[in-house]
């Protein structure tokens, strides 16, 4: 290992587990110390992790509050550092390390919301479908026609994701989107009501989140899944409605392309 490698390494270390560097080793400019030195790295370290984890977090930063929000950011930098150069891919742990923080233990829904999130970024980071929607449409329509139920798979898009959670994180999530009332949200956690979260990307790019009902949701896991039509009808049971469904499919442009 080269010596500007060797820098590096010990630079990461000492910014994210306190670890002691070198002072040789340490860019400094003339009129600071080497503890001046990493003290200012370690603040950038910690100011770049709040805004990376704010970025893809901001309903968990509003719920816990500004100044608790950047703790636990400083927090989790340490425990889970980012493993790639490219920081909007840093996050993926965070539920977990809230579920078992116990200063968050009376927010007992925040690592559900943090979940939703991170589906959510992780939405808008997807690769974008192929531009010609009304292709798409014919084409799974073509297939509904003609395939055997027993074959064919339905693909969802890019970035969909399907989250059933006992607490009502869609509309908590809708509610710190101004979509729908606080009071939606306030009447939803004190019922204890759980939800079916949906996450998709419309036909602009905009993540959109839903809360289905249990038929709508048992057929989209199974989708998920890559269960065959016939085995996602059964999962859905009796009561699910594919004609409604498939209209909502095409016209928010859930489906991927048929392979």
């Amino acid at each position: 290992m080269n010596r500007e490698a060797q820098r590096q390494q010990l630079l990461v270390a000492a910014l994210w587990r306190d670890a002691e560097m070198p002072e040789a080793w340490l860019r400094t400019p003339a009129s600071a110390t080497a503890a001046q030195a990493l003290a200012a790295y370690r603040g950038n370290a910690g100011a770049t992790a709040e805004r990376a984890l704010g970025a893809a977090f901001p309903t968990v930063a509003a719920l816990v509050g500004g100044e608790s929000f950047a703790a636990l950011a400083r927090h989790f930098w340490h425990a889970h550092p980012p493993l790639r150069g490219d920081l909007g891919e840093w996050g993926a742990e965070l539920p977990g390390f809230v579920a078992g923080s116990g200063q968050l233990a009376d927010v007992p829904y925040l690592s559900a919301v943090a979940r939703l999130e991170w589906m959510v970024h992780r939405a808008t980071r997807a690769a974008e479908a192929p531009a010609d929607a009304a292709a798409r449409s014919a084409s799974v329509i073509d297939a509904l026609t003609r395939a055997d139920p027993d074959r064919l798979r339905l693909p969802l898009a890019e970035g969909a994701a399907l989250f059933c959670s006992e607490h009502p994180v869609a509309t908590v999530w809708l509610a710190h989107q101004g979509r729908v009332p606080f009071e939606a949200a306030r009447e939803a956690l004190d019922a204890g009501r759980g939800e079916h979260a949906w996450v998709w990307r419309d036909a602009h790019y905009r993540v959109q989140v839903q809360a289905l009902g249990d038929a709508d949701a048992a057929f989209t896991e199974a989708l998920l899944q890559a269960r065959v039509l016939s085995d996602a009808l059964d999962a859905a049971g009796p009561d699910f409605a594919f004609d409604q469904w498939l209209v909502r499919a095409l016209s928010q442009q859930w489906l991927g392309s048929l392979i």
